[in-house]
Formats: structure tokens, sequence, C-alpha cells
């Protein structure tokens, strides 16, 4: 197991905030490649995260690319760029079943790790399957704004229903 106390998320369209995480004292750094980044710059931003793994200088710090669905038109070329450069880990958003991490690992091939994103009622409801769908899923990461917004809760300033 590996304590991770600190994850920052950071946008893979963003050069300078690719560089500047370099120094940031966080656990786990996820290189987001879907929601943060606009449609016409995926490929620019798959890119940029590809040269920064590759590149190094994270120290110790565990890298994650948050990738695109297998299912969108980035999806299998963005988990090919991260294999390439080495991740520790992809991020697979909105999971919802085991079949997708099984899709997903077969598509990914023999590394790295796999974390799944739980965003939707469905996918908390199948946490336990999408938990045991294979050995290489290390993590399930909460993604509580899509699973408000799914379950048409109110979004209040302490974050609080």
């Amino acid at each position: 197991m590996r304590p991770r106390r600190s994850v920052l998320f950071m946008p893979g369209s963003n050069a300078r905030a690719l560089d500047k995480a370099r120094t940031l004292p966080a656990d786990t750094l996820v290189l987001d490649l879907e929601d943060a980044v606009a449609p016409d710059a995926k490929g620019q931003a798959r890119a940029q995260v590809l040269a920064a793994v590759r590149a190094g200088g994270y120290g110790r710090r565990e890298i994650v690319v948050r990738v695109n669905a297998l299912g969108t038109p980035w999806g299998r070329d963005d988990l090919a760029a991260a294999t390439e450069a080495g991740a520790d880990a992809v991020l697979l958003p909105k999971v919802e079943s085991a079949e997708t991490v099984a899709a997903t690992i077969a598509a990914l091939g023999p590394a790295p790790a796999v974390w799944c994103m739980l965003e939707t009622p469905r996918g908390i409801l199948n946490a336990n399957a999408i938990a045991a769908a294979s050995p290489r899923v290390a993590a399930l990461v909460m993604g509580t704004s899509d699973l408000t917004k799914d379950l048409h809760a109110r979004v209040t300033p302490s974050r609080c229903g």
C-alpha cells in the first residue's frame, strides 16, 4: 500500500502547470487528458503529457494519467501514450461496470495500474464489482462533482446537502 495524503489534478493542456507540478508538495499527480481538456486540444495535451512524463523530474510523486474513455475518439491513443510514457497508473473516467475495466485493461496491455473514477450512481452501486474486476485496479476515486449533478443534489457553499 502507498499512502496518498494529497492528489493533485493538473490539466494536460497546460504545459506550464505540468512543469510547475514538479515542485508542488503532492503525493500523486493526475495529469488530466479528459475533463480539463477541450476536444480540439486533446492531441496537443496528450503529446505534452507524454513528453512531461518521459522527461521526469517529478521525484517520488506517483504519476497518473487520466485518460478519455475507451469509447471516445481519444481513448485508445491516450491509453497507448500513458503506457509508452511510463505512467504509474491510468485513471479511467466514469467507470460504471467491471466490464468497462476489463475492456480497458485488454486495450491497455500489461502495464500500468488502473484507477477507476466513480462519478455516477451506477458506478457507486457497482463499486465492489469494479474493485474486483482485476488485480490491476489499484484505486477507486470519487468524482463528486458529476455524482452530485447526476443525483440532482443541492450544492451549498459548505458542500453539504
